[in-house]
């Protein structure tokens, strides 16, 4: 009797271990998904190399899209597949991020903004963020890499302070990108800062970067609508500028949201738990 008493007891244990494990994991478990334009969008963005930081515990999703708005987004339907994924069950916490602003700016009428229109859909992306169940994180637009007689020039300010104040209005944690990134821009300079981009600056822009001043450069064309072709270009990012705004973002996440933060691998404020500083 005694010998069948131990092994019912080990199996037992044998079920119901295995489930409070599981059970652990799932709710440690976090959900964080990206939304935003080629700045955060994977290969020209630092969306993936962000991604990259988090633990085993983590989905990162990015959903961010070349040349979006914060219009075009939502016209497109990438905004509805943002919200399904924000409601998938089984997460402790659910972050979405939202980064929008290059593409507000005037030009294409299908995705221009004023900037009333843009702090209006950004306050409607936190709302609805929040009303599937998840928490939004605003993050201000990065900066361009543009410099005229040695100073870095602010194209997106405007921008950035709409998303901040729509931060502030809804209570919403802001990653002040916009000012972190024009900080980093400007203490590397205008000849540094050319090694951000996705290629090798061609000999005339880098010739004019070391006068203090950046120029216009042509772009290439695709060899197809929609795909993508490598470039040099002061906005979008190669390798090594991933690399320096993903640190930047983790660096704000480290300091601002600490569900989130717990899961940053190599995160300072965690010992080796977590990489929240820049390289």
């Amino acid at each position: 009797m005694k010998k069948w008493r131990g092994r019912l007891l080990v199996l037992v244990v044998a079920v119901l271990l295995p489930a409070c494990v599981n059970h652990s994991v799932r709710e440690d478990r976090v959900h964080l998904i990206l939304a935003g334009d080629s700045t955060v969008a994977r290969i020209t963005g630092y969306g993936d190399a962000l991604c990259a930081r988090f633990d085993a515990l983590t989905k990162c999703e990015n959903l961010a899209r070349n040349g979006r708005s914060s219009k075009s987004y939502r016209a497109e339907g990438l905004w509805d597949e943002v919200l399904a994924h924000a409601r998938e069950p089984g997460y402790h916490h659910t972050f979405v991020l939202v980064q929008f602003g290059h593409n507000d700016q005037p030009g294409k009428p299908e995705r221009s903004t004023t900037l009333s229109e843009f702090r209006a859909n950004m306050r409607r992306y936190t709302d609805e963020v929040r009303g599937a169940g998840a928490a939004p994180i605003l993050v201000t637009p990065l900066t361009r890499r543009t410099f005229k007689d040695g100073k870095l020039a602010d194209g997106l300010g405007p921008w950035a302070e709409a998303t901040a104040a729509v931060a502030s209005e809804s209570g919403t944690v802001l990653l002040d990108l916009h000012r972190d990134s024009m900080a980093a821009v400007a203490a590397l300079g205008p000849v540094e800062a050319l090694s951000l981009a996705e290629l090798p600056p061609p000999e005339a822009a880098l010739a004019a970067a070391a006068t203090g001043t950046t120029i216009e450069v042509e772009k290439p064309a695709a060899s197809m609508p929609g795909a993508h072709v490598a470039m040099f270009d002061y906005t979008h990012l190669g390798p090594k500028g991933a690399e320096l705004f993903s640190g930047i973002v983790a660096a704000e996440i480290a300091r601002s949201v600490p569900e989130l933060a717990y899961h940053l691998r190599n995160n300072p404020t965690l010992g080796e738990k977590g990489t929240a500083g820049v390289k």
